[in-house]
This record gives C-alpha cells, sequence and structure tokens, in this order.
C-alpha cells in the first residue's frame, strides 16, 4: 500500500459517509415529486461521471463514447425484465456483466489508437448501438408495472427509494474509485496519463491497465444506465445512447474537477439541478436548453476554473501539509541491488541496425557491457546514441542484429517486457510525473517491477536515500529542480532492482557543482556493483566515471577501448571537431 493511503482512505470514507447522511437527510424533507426525480438522477449521473473519471481523468484516455455503457446497462435490464420477467435487483448485474465484456470488446481494437483518434472512435459505439437498437424495433421500450411486488421491481410509489438506490449506487461507485485511486491501480493511471512513455519505461503494462481501467468504468456506468431506466421507466436509444449522453460524464466532470475523487459529484450537484429546472420552466420556449447548460458550463469552467471547482479550490484555499520525513531505509534485501562486478559480459549487442527510411541511424553497432562496468557512449550530435538506447528497450524495433541480456533476448519485446528483464532506462528529456508526489514517481519504477506493496514502498524509500532525494520525497515532481528531475529519473530506474542502467544525458542542463552531485551518486552505484551504460556530452564527467569508451558516428561504431586512449585517437578528434581543425593543428 502507497505511502499515506491508510490515512487517505480513512479520509475519504469518512467524507462519503457524511455526504451521504447530508443527502439522504435532505431528500427525505422535499415532498415534491418532481425535485424528488432531480434529487434521485444527481446520483445516477454522478456515478456515471465517476465512471468516466476513472478512465479518461485518471487514465487520461478521453472518452467521447460512454454512452455506449450506460446504453447497454439500461436495455440489459429492461429486455431482461421484458422477456424473462427478471427483477431490477438481479437485470442491473447483468447489465453491469454485459458492460464489462462490452468493454473487453471495445477495448480491444480501440487501445490500437491513441489521443484523438482514441477518443473519436469511441465516439462511434454508442452512434452504431443506437442505430442498431432502432434497427431492431427497440426505438421505445416501457418497463411493465408489478403492481403485486413493486419493492421486487424497483416500483416504488414513494420517490424517495428511487433516490435512496441511486446514492447507494453512487455510494458504491465511488468506493471503487476510492480503492483505485489509493492502489498501484490509480497510481498506474495516473502515470499514463501524465507520461504514457515513461510509465511504460519503469515497467507498467499500460494497455493492461487501460483494458482494466476501461472493464470496471463500464461496469459503473451500465449500473447507472440500468439504474436510469427504472427511474425512467422507459428506455429509448436516443435516451440512453445519444449525443448529450455521452457529453453529460465528460461535462460534468471537466466542471467538478478531472482526475479528482470528488469531481463528478460536484459536477452533478451543480449541473443536474440547473439543466433539469430550466428544461422544466423554460422548456417551452427555450428549446435544447439542457444542452445549453451544458456548452455555456464548458466555457465558463475554461475561463475560470481550467482544472475544474474542486482543483482550482482546494490550490487557493487549503495548502497541502508537509510531508512527514522518510523512515530510513530497511536492510537490502538479496537481489535488491546490482551483484558486485565480475567482469562478465551482462549485455552483448551484435551487428544491431536501425534505418528511418534512407538514414540509417544505427549501422551495424557492436558491444558489450561487462557485469559491474560503467560504459560510456559518445559521439557528435546526430550519431545515433539515443536511437541506439531506444531500440535496445524496445521504444524502437531493430531492423537487424542482436542483443542478448544475460543471454535472453532483448529485441521483439515491448518496452515494460525489457524493464522487466532488468533493464532501468532515464531519457535525454526528463520524463516525470509532474502532478505526483516525488516518491509516487519513484514507486511507480518499483510498482513496475512488480514488488509487493510493502517492498515497493521500501524499495522507493530506499532509492531516495540512495541518489539523496530523500528530503523531497513529498514535493510534485513539477517543482523540483533540473538536477533533482535527473536524479528522480534515476531513482525511479533504481526502485525496480535494475541489472542494468541506460542513462541518456543524465547530466545534460547541469552546472558543474551539479554534475558533481550526480556523478558521486553514479560512483556509489559503481561500489555497489551497478552495470552502467551512459550517453553524454560532458567529455571530463564520462573521463572521470567511465571505464570504457564506445565511439559512435554516423549510426555506426568509430571507436572502442580505455577513456584515455580513445580520447587521443584521430578519428574521434575529427568525427568531433572536424577534419579544419585537425588540419590546424598538425600544421
Amino acid at each position: 500500500m502507497r505511502i499515506g493511503t491508510a490515512e487517505n482512505l480513512r479520509r475519504d470514507l469518512t467524507i462519503l459517509l457524511c455526504l451521504v447522511v447530508i443527502y439522504l437527510g435532505f431528500a427525505w424533507l422535499v415532498p415534491n415529486s418532481y425535485f424528488q426525480l432531480i434529487l434521485t438522477l444527481v446520483p445516477i449521473w454522478a456515478a456515471f461521471g465517476v465512471s468516466w473519471n476513472i478512465l479518461s481523468g485518471y487514465g487520461g484516455q478521453l472518452s467521447f463514447g460512454h454512452a455506449s455503457f450506460f446504453g447497454i446497462g439500461g436495455y440489459s435490464m429492461t429486455l431482461a425484465l421484458v422477456y424473462w420477467n427478471l427483477t431490477p435487483w438481479l437485470g442491473i448485474p447483468l447489465g453491469v456483466i454485459m458492460g464489462a465484456v462490452a468493454a473487453v470488446i471495445i477495448g480491444t481494437p480501440t487501445f490500437r489508437l491513441r489521443g484523438h483518434y482514441f477518443a473519436l472512435s469511441m465516439l462511434a459505439y454508442p452512434l452504431a448501438i443506437l442505430y442498431f437498437m432502432q434497427y431492431f424495433g427497440f426505438q421505445e421500450v416501457s418497463l411493465p408495472m408489478h403492481r403485486e411486488a413493486p419493492a421486487a421491481y424497483l416500483e416504488f410509489s414513494d420517490p424517495r427509494y428511487y433516490t435512496l438506490v441511486a446514492v447507494g449506487l453512487l455510494a458504491v461507485s465511488v468506493i471503487v474509485c476510492i480503492l483505485v485511486e489509493n492502489s498501484r491501480f490509480g497510481l498506474a493511471l495516473l502515470a499514463l496519463r501524465q507520461n504514457e512513455l515513461a510509465a511504460e519505461a519503469a515497467g507498467i503494462d499500460t494497455k493492461a491497465w487501460k483494458m482494466r481501467a476501461l472493464i470496471v468504468s463500464g461496469m459503473i456506468a451500465a449500473g447507472a444506465g440500468g439504474l436510469y431506466a427504472c427511474v425512467q421507466l422507459v428506455v429509448t436509444p436516443d435516451s440512453v445512447f445519444g449525443l448529450l449522453v455521452s457529453a453529460q460524464p465528460v461535462v460534468m466532470t471537466l466542471f467538478g474537477g478531472v482526475a479528482s475523487l470528488w469531481g463528478p459529484l460536484i459536477g452533478a450537484a451543480f449541473l443536474i439541478p440547473l439543466s433539469k429546472l430550466l428544461d422544466a420552466y423554460a422548456g417551452d420556449y427555450l428549446r435544447g436548453i439542457q444542452g445549453v447548460v451544458y456548452g455555456a458550463a464548458v466555457i465558463a469552467i475554461i475561463l475560470a476554473a481550467p482544472d475544474g471547482l474542486f482543483w482550482t479550490f482546494r490550490d487557493r484555499f487549503f495548502k497541502p501539509k508537509a510531508s512527514a520525513p522518510l523512515p530510513a531505509p530497511e536492510p537490502i534485501a538479496k537481489g535488491a541491488i546490482a551483484p558486485a562486478a565480475s567482469g562478465v559480459p551482462l549485455m552483448n549487442v551484435e551487428k544491431l541496425s536501425k534505418s528511418f527510411g534512407g538514414l540509417r541511424a544505427v549501422s551495424d553497432v557492436s558491444f558489450s557491457i561487462a557485469e559491474g562496468e560503467i560504459l560510456g557512449i559518445i559521439g557528435p550530435n546526430g550519431a545515433g546514441k539515443t536511437t541506439l538506447f531506444n531500440v535496445l528497450n524496445g521504444v524502437l524495433a531493430a531492423d537487424a542484429g542482436s542483443a542478448t541480456l544475460g543471454g535472453a533476448t532483448m529485441l521483439g519485446k515491448k518496452v515494460h517486457q525489457v524493464c522487466h528483464m532488468g533493464v532501468g532506462r532515464t531519457f535525454q528529456v526528463v520524463r516525470s510525473f509532474p502532478r505526483l508526489p516525488l516518491i509516487d514517481n519513484v514507486i511507480i519504477g518499483a510498482y513496475g517491477a512488480g514488488l509487493s506493496d510493502h517492498d515497493a514502498a521500501a524499495e522507493a524509500i530506499r532509492a531516495l536515500h540512495r541518489t539523496g532525494l530523500a528530503d523531497q520525497a513529498g514535493v510534485p515532481a513539477g517543482q523540483l529542480t533540473n538536477k533533482q528531475l535527473r536524479l528522480m529519473e534515476l531513482a525511479r530506474a533504481l526502485a525496480g532492482r535494475p541489472r542494468l542502467l541506460l542513462l541518456d544525458e543524465t547530466l545534460a542542463g547541469l552546472g558543474r557543482e551539479e554534475c558533481d552531485d550526480v556523478l558521486n551518486v553514479l560512483d556509489r552505484l559503481r561500489q555497489e556493483g551497478m552495470t552502467i551504460g551512459i550517453i553524454e556530452h560532458t567529455m571530463h564527467a564520462m573521463m572521470r566515471i567511465a571505464d570504457r569508451f564506445v565511439v559512435l558516428d554516423h549510426g555506426a561504431v568509430l571507436a572502442t577501448g580505455r577513456p584515455r586512449d580513445v580520447v587521443e585517437d584521430r578519428s574521434v578528434i575529427e568525427a568531433y571537431l572536424g577534419k579544419k581543425w585537425l588540419a590546424k593543428q598538425d600544421a
């Protein structure tokens, strides 16, 4: 369990309990049946917003077609009642199951797409299902009345009982969201939302976590759709699959606060009563006022509070508490750090090549890294150094050649699979999760390695102590200095207990004193026996830290050997400084 999770769980569950008691107490005092209907619809739409928030808020996978699951839940419950006389108490769970099945069917092809392509493709599903339902004659399906057993069929004469059931559905949805938010599930979703490549390089199987998020999201949305049909007593394709239905959870969550537990509830509490009351009292002469309300809400929130009401008020009025100091690291478990240097080759690369059209970025590159060795990979800009790392850790596919780690092939694997082999990676441009605290940025690396909650937290604490960042554990990554961000990436890689570190320009943008601080960390890792391949342009630093150099030029190996021998090699000097400079020196 993540650090501080137990406290967060108690806090959120207490707030939820208080909100449930207050809302039900207020609802029980409202005699007007139309107002009571509004009070029932608020938690239903809020639950729908919670479902959208899990996938699109926490996971960052923008969906414009969540009405697919809402409508599937509504029609599953309704048709089971009409044709099988199945009570909604069982029909709604049946719809939830159908929502999970639909999530797998929809997600399998659609997660091949990213960004706006994913968002637009999701929009196609509810429209397709809408026309399908119309074609097969389900334009309007009414729920049969059961006067003999109204409670068994969710047909209450007192509308307050509908509100009670709706609040119960919302409470279950929020509890699921609380559990997601305070687990590795939620941390994985937040990580891939903020930087998908960094999450993958930390060992997170992003496609699998996206699918899990879509399944949970689809199940909650289907449950909300099933209860909505019970309350309305009739379902039509437009009422559960229409464009406005898909827009509602998006607008509510944007209004209340994306990727926050309470955002969908805040949005539903404001927008549902407003739209329903305007529709009731002004709908005769202002047709489509509900859509106007949602459009105006989007414009207003973008102008006044781009992050949503929750985040705006929290950041303005509630400053986060200073985090408690990290405990001392636990004793190092077996396998928690690299073995002592043995000189035995750990990684072997043979004739590796990668081309982009007519440009050969990596050309027949061969080298090896021994256990406990620090290999410096140098060369002029455009020599193919970062492309080489991207091929080795699965970001790019190789055109030819081989690469093995401890005898196991590295090529042809996905990024997270290479990480699981024991390869930690940092990037030329720092890839952080800026809204997450430093400790969570690092613990993601431990989760990606498959460690248990206890071991992951212990490994993250140890990595922060090893890199000198323990005092910054509670600071959001977006507030760290460049040096701290570089060390944070290193700590995240170390938290996964790697056998090999691939460091891409770890010293880039640092001053001399900052470089010395990072080099001191690398010196300590050398003493522990860590194996490192490092790309760097700062030559004095490379001379200090590297045991051996591999020089790349135009994608090919130009020279290899001890640092002193390599820097005095005439071909290396020519590659860095040019033939004219070398001719002047000879003259």
